[in-house]
């Protein structure tokens, strides 16, 4: 007979075949945002698009992503994460055929749109079904590994995209960045049913399309300005935006509450932002995005137009950065083990340190001097990354019931989003305003130098967002994350995959 002890060791090595499925699916869908930067030029070229046609290509995925994982996150916590995963993927996968096979430039900038909105139905269920199906040991381990994968997303973006242009396979050119998504998904949707448990946490309960409604309007007035704003001058009808978007945020929220109070359903329960760990956990997320997506972009203009440097040899030196990230991530379970969710702060100070090499760096060499130079500070930053990455969304999650966990990942996952395209507008004015309409190549430094003292300021401020993060073990008894929590801080002492 199996004592209760050999039962609960059980329970907490279940099968890794769910968390590799879906990690998968996450991955693609957060790809993306990053994989089209490099196959741009191309697409303008065969397309014969404007520059402003092409920027939507990346503008229509980014707003449609981030306006959509909210109420994509609250349909997983209805309908089941599972079926929304499929849903989602299923759509991601006809999208990305469209994308790949596109006859004009608006057909890819509508299949884009379409695109991005299937990933924010798939993306958040990544962390609603990792907190229902593992527990104990086995959930440090998924959330690390979930941090793994949505840090690889982004630092291996502009390298695949390279590669699988630079490959040229059959004569396709930059369609296969789309259509590689066609064979991935197809798999991962037969292997889904098969290894995914069906979860269904709440019976009964409609979606609030009001609040829906109000959360996408509201998201899209403060993402659409961000994402096009400097590309356009900042007109006034993103200023008028972005002042618009601070009423109806009010409205959503008044609306959330009233919900709450009548016991009804709305789109986020309030109560979510009780959790001090959540509340904490999502902004310092918010705040390491506007860090990391910013550098990435700002790194790849100096080179590729201060420099000159093909998109694949710029996005080469990225390896770097994965290799800190990669080794890292493979040690902070070891360390959170130690010093717990210190462990983020530890990250963020050498994430900051890595980014201020970098800066210091450029403004010796200028646009003549040896690249490799930078290759030292972008290893920092990237093994400062994969502390930051690994441990974060756990902390964040730890303390979420899990029957709001797909809406608690769909708030994160906004936060992500977000935190990138605001950290991109204001590093964005340092920078194109520093090298000016018609810039000279030596100009590429100064303003470099410039954006990243912004940059640096961002993991800072991570480091003392992390003080306030309640202690492992210390969440509301109750919740099955909370249950579990004394065990995270030592429970990635392995990696998962």
């Amino acid at each position: 007979m199996t004592s209760p002890q050999t039962a609960a060791r059980a329970a907490d090595r279940p099968s890794w075949a769910a968390l590799a499925v879906v990690l998968i699916g996450g991955f693609i869908a957060f790809l993306d945002f990053f994989i089209a930067n490099v196959a741009i030029p191309s697409i303008q070229s065969d397309l014969g698009a404007s520059p402003p046609e092409t920027q939507l290509v990346m503008v229509g995925y980014g707003a449609a992503l981030c306006v959509g994982l909210i109420t994509g996150g609250r349909m997983g916590d209805i309908y089941g994460p599972r079926r929304m995963f499929l849903v989602g993927l299923a759509l991601f996968t006809v999208a990305s055929a469209a994308c790949g096979f596109a006859p004009s430039i608006w057909f890819l900038i509508v299949a884009r749109v379409i695109q991005g909105l299937a990933a924010a139905m798939l993306a958040p269920q990544v962390l609603a079904i990792v907190s229902h199906v593992y527990t104990g040991e086995a959930r440090g381990r998924a959330f690390s590994a979930y941090g793994l994968m949505l840090g690889l997303s982004g630092l291996c973006g502009q390298v695949i995209g390279g590669v699988l242009i630079a490959l040229d396979i059959a004569g396709l050119d930059w369609r296969t960045v789309f259509l590689i998504n066609i064979p991935i998904g197809l798999v991962i949707l037969a292997l889904t049913p098969r290894t995914v448990p069906d979860i269904r946490t709440q019976s009964g309960v409609r979606l609030d399309l009001a609040g829906a409604a109000l959360a996408s309007v509201s998201l899209a007035a403060v993402v659409l300005p961000l994402l096009e704003g400097r590309e356009q001058g900042w007109p006034l009808w993103a200023w008028l935006s972005l002042i618009a978007a601070v009423p109806l945020f009010a409205l959503l929220i008044t609306h959330q509450r009233r919900l709450a109070a009548k016991n009804a359903a709305p789109l986020i329960d309030p109560g979510l932002f009780r959790e001090r760990g959540f509340t904490v956990g999502i902004t310092a997320y918010f705040v390491y995005f506007m860090s990391m997506g910013s550098f990435f972009l700002l790194f790849a203009i100096y080179m590729q137009e201060g420099r000159g440097w093909e998109p694949l040899s710029s996005g080469l030196l990225f390896t770097t950065m994965s290799a800190g990230f990669f080794g890292s991530s493979f040690l902070a379970g070891r360390i959170a083990a130690r010093i717990g969710n210190q462990v983020i702060a530890l990250g963020a100070g050498l994430v900051a340190i890595g980014y201020g090499t970098v800066g210091v760096i450029v403004a010796q060499i200028g646009v003549d001097g040896t690249a490799g130079w930078v290759a030292p500070g972008l290893l920092v930053a990237g093994f400062g990354m994969g502390l930051v990455a690994a441990p974060l969304p756990g902390a964040a999650m730890a303390g979420v019931d899990p029957k709001h966990a797909s809406s608690a990942s769909g708030v994160l996952s906004t936060a992500m989003e977000g935190g990138a395209a605001l950290g991109v507008s204001l590093v964005g004015l340092v920078f194109f305003g520093t090298i000016g309409d018609s810039p000279a190549l030596d100009a590429y430094p100064k303003a470099f130098y410039l954006s990243i003292a912004v940059i640096v300021a961002f993991p800072v401020i991570v480091t003392l967002l992390v003080q306030a993060l309640p202690k492992p073990g210390s969440t509301a008894p109750g919740t099955a994350a909370g249950e579990v929590d004394g065990e995270e801080a030592g429970a990635m002492e392995q990696p998962v995959l």
